[in-house]
């Protein structure tokens, strides 16, 4: 995969993940303070504090794909660094000229 795609992904990843971090965070805090109410059909009721400490769990793991992905797509690999390696200072001697 070259880096053009690489980096790419790694900018989807964080988009994606960044609005989903966002709103679960702002939920999560909503929910601890007790400002935060659900709706599932039925009467509105206030959100347990044990969800927006889920909530806020589920952003932090959002906000940390991205700068896994970033790491992993983006670094430098040990067999292209050692492939490299390899082209600069050849293990073998030249063969003699004629």
């Amino acid at each position: 995969m070259n880096r053009n795609t690489s980096i790419i992904i790694t900018v989807v990843v964080a988009l994606l993940c960044s609005c989903c971090s966002l709103f679960m965070c702002i939920m999560g805090f909503g929910g601890i303070t007790g400002n935060g109410t659900y709706n599932f059909g039925g009467p509105e009721q206030a959100m347990p504090a044990a969800a927006g400490y889920a909530f806020l769990c589920l952003s932090i793991i959002l906000i940390v794909i991205p700068i896994a992905t970033g790491f992993f797509l983006l670094r430098k690999k040990p067999e292209a660094a050692a492939a490299e390696a390899a082209i600069e200072t050849p293990d073998e001697p030249l063969p003699p000229t004629s």
